[in-house]
């Protein structure tokens, strides 16, 4: 039996009673009103706890955490390029355990988590977490989807989804906005047999927060994808943020589950799902759709669920 499932046997779940009251990420931070993402990456930190070095991708929780001379980090901390927090990661990770070897310091189960937005993990950074993946390195490896390159201008990403909206992929009348599908990227870290992958999101906290933990107790790579809400990039209402993240886990447009040494585990299964319109409402990126767009993106979502219902061997309901 794989280290993964021995690790979390015992794992002492985190409930709405019983929360941590560490903060390693400090309030006074520089972000937009309403943000999805910040909210999300406090959830992360306070699971994990103030034993952990981070490691930073260039984007919007960089820039918003450390404006010099200030930081709202409380624990080590590394800003590093857009293409590399995996790359660098795995060598922090690396260099530890070699000083540890040395007897130069003390092993103190340190962990080692790397952040970046979904362009910085989907686009410019898939081959240094691919390597960082491959090569086994014990590290958590955090990607903050708000799906579109947010800090430079709400230019569109390989995880923006099919028809929306954004600075570089404009509906207008010969196109529908981004003509791609959003890239699965849980599957393709899946994909690198590692012992554990999970999405989640911010607006079910208490599943976010008990999956980071739970990525820090396996031993080798864990691959978190956290649904990432951006009212300023999705022109959505600040107060909406939360809402939007929970409406787009009960659509099925972004279901929550974990692959645990490749076995997957749906962890909230939608018996009475809501149309997908009562997730686009509520974000103008989308308001452009016709009625057979939206169709087109229905009949995608509901079988996109279906298969991953199938992979958790789960039986379709009819």
């Amino acid at each position: 039996m794989s280290r993964a499932v021995d690790d979390l046997k015992d794992f002492q779940r985190f409930t709405p009673k019983k929360l941590p009251v560490e903060e390693p990420l400090a309030p006074g931070h520089r972000a937009c009103q309403g943000c999805g993402e910040v909210l999300a990456l406090r959830q992360v930190m306070k699971a994990l706890g103030n034993n952990v070095i981070v490691v930073s991708a260039t984007g919007c929780m960089e820039i918003i955490s450390s404006p010099y001379p200030q930081s709202a980090w409380r624990v080590p901390w590394l800003h590093v390029a857009f293409e590399n927090a995996a790359a660098v990661a795995s060598g922090v990770e690396a260099a530890h355990k070699a000083m540890i070897r040395k007897g130069r310091i003390e092993d103190k189960d340190t962990i080692f988590l790397a952040i970046a937005g979904d362009g910085g993990t989907a686009d410019i950074g898939i081959q240094a977490l691919s390597g960082a993946l491959e090569r086994g390195h014990n590290f958590v490896y955090v990607c903050l989807d708000n799906e579109a390159y947010m800090n430079t201008g709400i230019q569109r990403s390989s995880s923006t989804p099919y028809g929306a909206g954004t600075t570089t992929s404009p509906p207008g009348k010969k196109s529908i906005g981004q003509q791609t599908w959003k890239k699965n990227m849980p599957a393709i870290a899946a994909a690198h047999d590692i012992p554990y992958v999970a999405t989640g999101s911010p607006a079910y906290y208490v599943d976010l927060m008990n999956k980071a933990k739970k990525a820090s107790l396996v031993k080798g790579p864990a691959y978190l994808h956290v649904f990432s809400p951006c009212p300023t990039g999705w022109r959505c209402a600040v107060e909406d943020a939360v809402q939007t993240g929970r409406l787009v886990v009960q659509t099925k447009i972004f279901p929550l589950y974990e692959v645990i040494d490749g076995k997957y585990r749906l962890s909230r299964k939608i018996k009475k799902p809501k149309p997908v319109t009562a997730y686009f409402k509520l974000q103008r990126r989308f308001r452009h759709l016709t009625e057979e767009d939206i169709a087109l993106i229905q009949e995608r979502v509901d079988r996109e669920y279906d298969r991953l219902l199938e992979l958790c061997g789960i039986a379709k309901e009819e």
